[in-house]
């Protein structure tokens, strides 16, 4: 059968659609791809049982999927269905499709969920027996990419790594006239905290109120803590990023939401709102919204991830943007951000344990894992999701301001210890985690808005909240027969200012 691809669903269609997939739902009108994919033969026998069903979280990634699917179902003879959900859908449908087996048969874990649980609840399964000689594909991934407590458990193979977990969600990007205009270019000299707070205050200034310095998606929490995060590493203060070791410098298992950088970095953000030069509308806006009003001039700078690079070059041609790292203060020669492994964990796919077609979720993680696939990947993602093979970036058509983005966090990009490589035992205590209220992110946002007074103060007992709420799952997961402590997140090789390795967890 031709492949037809789904778009636009919501979670209601979704349900629906998981409950009871009829031939309705793959009603439609094939058009041509408008890339030409190398898709080498079939891996093995492919046999369909009913449609081949693929779940993530779309943004650039969906377009990629949508072309590669069309073509890839029409080659091989398959129905296949795309579906791109947000994070905050795939964490209420994906449960509910897991219980009623009616799960896509390849997807990605809810943000915060840990593939030790998925694999110990029996949501997905390994792919060892299903792709031949899978030891010599996988030893072409960067080393790294494949860890025992990560993606591998009992010395079998579950997630798919493709693309790259080096890259910062607080990447500074900007308009070159308005910034040439007030004085400034990031690119050749960096911009401290004292000029990125100044650059925003003369382009507001300069502008007679019709431009901004600075815009955030003000209304999406998580932005507050990927802003007010890099800040603080880049000077000079070292912790996890994500999960249940967010804020905790390793070296020493301590929290340090209220160390100087943190306080200073919200500090910084609090006088450019009172400067005026934080775009108004921010605080009712998600992060996609705030990145629209960038190439129409509403504001002069932004600090979000590097898809929009992709996105703006394809949308908005003619928009002339920079980018360059984010401010650090005045001297910090050099500060590293903390990322959480070689390759993305937010975007790693699993195969479901209840697939219909795990032979055909195979021969597509087959290609994606090839050198073509990597290269057709980064020919169409970006750097949005970058490859995790760095040849391919080399061989791809990846536009010279994508390449920039990959070379600049090459500069201030370092991968961390992640705990549950160490103890995958710690998924116990991940499950009988209750983060405190409010977060980093709502502590932030509300410090900002004038809602929450006394950074410093604030910020100690998120500390508290913080140690209270970890020590209290530790707890629990004793109970449960689990063989877990404070202890598990000390890594006392840990330098930051270089990647942590898997030679590094032997050694620790």
């Amino acid at each position: 059968m031709d492949s037809i691809i789904r778009r636009g669903l919501s979670r209601r269609s979704f349900l629906a659609g998981t409950a009871a997939l009829g031939a309705a739902t793959f009603l439609g009108t094939r058009r041509a791809s408008a890339y030409d994919f190398n898709i080498p033969e079939p891996i093995g026998e492919l046999k369909a049982d009913g449609p081949f069903r693929w779940l993530d979280s779309g943004d650039q990634k969906a377009v990629f999927f949508r072309q590669f699917f069309e073509q890839y179902g029409r080659e091989r003879g398959i129905e296949t269905v795309y579906d791109g959900l947000p994070f905050t859908e795939i964490a209420t449908v994906l449960p509910l499709g897991i219980r009623n087996n009616t799960a896509p048969d390849v997807f990605c874990l809810p943000l915060g969920a840990q593939p030790s649980s998925a694999v110990q609840e029996g949501w997905v399964r390994s792919y060892d027996d299903l792709i031949p000689d899978i030891e010599s594909w996988k030893a072409k991934f960067p080393a790294g990419a494949f860890l025992e407590g990560l993606n591998m458990f009992d010395g079998k193979t579950y997630g798919l790594p493709y693309t790259s977990g080096r890259y910062c969600a607080a990447t500074l990007l900007f308009n070159r006239k308005l910034m040439n205009d007030a004085g400034f270019d990031p690119e050749s000299e960096p911009l401290t905290w004292d000029t990125f707070r100044e650059a925003a205050r003369k382009i507001t200034e300069g502008s007679g109120g019709r431009t901004y310095g600075f815009i955030i998606g003000g209304a999406q929490v998580n932005r507050w803590n990927d802003v007010v995060r890099t800040l603080a590493q880049l000077a000079g203060a070292s912790c996890g990023a994500g999960s249940i070791y967010a804020g905790i410098d390793f070296r020493t298992g301590e929290v340090v939401f209220d160390a100087d950088q943190f306080v200073e970095a919200v500090e910084l953000l609090i006088a450019m709102q009172s400067d005026g030069s934080i775009f108004p509308g921010s605080m009712s806006m998600n992060a996609p919204q705030a990145r629209a009003f960038m190439p129409q001039g509403a504001a002069g700078m932004i600090l979000q991830g590097p898809w929009n690079v992709p996105q703006w070059e394809r949308e908005n041609p003619d928009f002339d943007f920079g980018l360059a790292q984010p401010p650090t203060p005045q001297g910090v020669e050099q500060g590293y951000t903390t990322g959480e492994g070689v390759a993305s964990q937010g975007v790693t796919v699993y195969i479901n344990a209840l697939s219909r077609n795990p032979e055909i979720a195979a021969d597509v993680f087959h290609y994606l894992g090839t050198e073509q696939g990597q290269i057709d990947w980064a020919n169409i993602d970006g750097v949005a999701d970058a490859p995790v093979f760095r040849s391919a970036i080399e061989n791809s058509q990846m536009s010279e301001r994508s390449r920039a983005v990959v070379a600049l966090f090459d500069k201030f990009v370092r991968v961390g210890p992640n705990p549950f490589v160490a103890n995958a035992q710690l998924s116990e205590v991940a499950k009988a985690y209750s983060p405190p209220t409010p977060s980093l992110a709502e502590t932030v946002q509300g410090l900002v808005t004038g809602q929450i007074q006394g950074v410093k103060e604030s910020l100690t007992e998120l500390v508290s909240a913080t140690n209270t709420a970890l020590d209290a799952a530790i707890e629990t997961a004793k109970a449960n027969g689990a063989e877990v402590s404070r202890d598990d997140f000390v890594f006392g090789n840990w330098d930051p200012s270089k990647d942590y390795t898997a030679e590094d967890y032997k050694a620790a």
